[in-house]
């Protein structure tokens, strides 16, 4: 059972229509632009894509490669609600959403001269009940996702391709090792699973190991690395120049007075653990 009394209005009001998907806005340019959220002319975002060409990426969707690493490494998945926080400020606290990490990882790329874009989604907030099971009546009924695309080359990839598609096409560069992988959580993935949204891998870590696919591209498969999510997509509002413009219009997942209550204290809470932080 999920809840509309933490969701702002408008969107609230909107709930009933949310099964329609308009087509795709496929020619959104995106951009390299800084903006609010993505503000990559500062000194943290600076030392990022220094780190990574320090690496000796191959090329572009190398280093987008790289820059994940270093970020799933060294920025702590928290459930912070505050979806519009600017990157700067999620490097200097080294915590940060699945929404901030990838925030993150867009403004380096912008910073390299990778463009980037966004896809919304209307989530259903069924999905996230494995992580907040004994919080069920307060998961927003519908929680909005900004997607990550990026443009290396001349296609556009999302973020859950950057490690290489369900066909196994890596896109020219190297996967994550076979094997178990360690999670931020102290699990294990299994490469042959797919996704779960549970435990301390969050989607910006998962998809390192696994295809995320909201669109119904791929299937997901106890023998495949690639997971098919089409199926908890409420509504596909379509594409963005940037996070900040997808969040202008369609506002964020909590209304303001249940962010600035559950910051406090989601906003320390790490991804898999079973305590809530006092």
């Amino acid at each position: 059972m999920t809840s509309r009394l933490l969701m702002p209005y408008r969107r609230a009001e909107r709930v009933a229509g949310a099964g329609v998907r308009p087509p795709a806005t496929a020619d959104v340019p995106g951009s390299t632009r800084p903006t609010a959220i993505l503000d990559w002319t500062g000194p943290g975002v600076t030392a990022l894509v220094e780190r990574v060409r320090a690496a000796g990426p191959a090329g572009p969707l190398d280093a987008l490669r790289v820059a994940h690493g270093i970020v799933a490494r060294e920025i702590r998945p928290v459930y912070s609600v505050e979806d519009r926080r600017r990157v700067s400020r999620t490097l200097r606290l080294g915590r940060g959403s699945c929404s901030q990490r990838m925030a993150v990882l867009e403004a380096a790329a912008r910073a390299m001269g990778v463009p980037t874009r966004v896809r919304g989604l209307l989530v259903d907030g069924v999905f996230w009940y494995p992580r907040f099971p004994r919080l069920k009546p307060l998961v927003p009924e519908q929680v909005l996702l900004a997607w990550p695309e990026f443009r290396p080359a001349e296609a556009w990839i999302p973020i859950g391709e950057l490690f290489g598609t369900a066909d196994g096409d890596t896109g020219g560069g190297p996967m994550p090792p076979e094997g178990p992988l360690t999670e931020p959580g102290g699990g294990t993935g299994d490469r042959g699973a797919g996704f779960t949204n549970q435990g301390g891998e969050t989607l910006f870590d998962a998809v390192a190991r696994t295809t995320v696919d909201w669109g119904g591209a791929s299937s997901c498969t106890a023998s495949g690395t690639a997971c098919d999510l089409s199926a908890r997509v409420l509504s596909d509002l379509g594409h963005f120049d940037s996070r900040d413009e997808l969040f202008a219009r369609h506002g964020q997942t909590l209304c303001l007075a249940a962010r600035t209550a559950g910051e406090p204290v989601l906003g320390r809470w790490s991804a898999g653990a079973h305590k809530i932080p006092s």
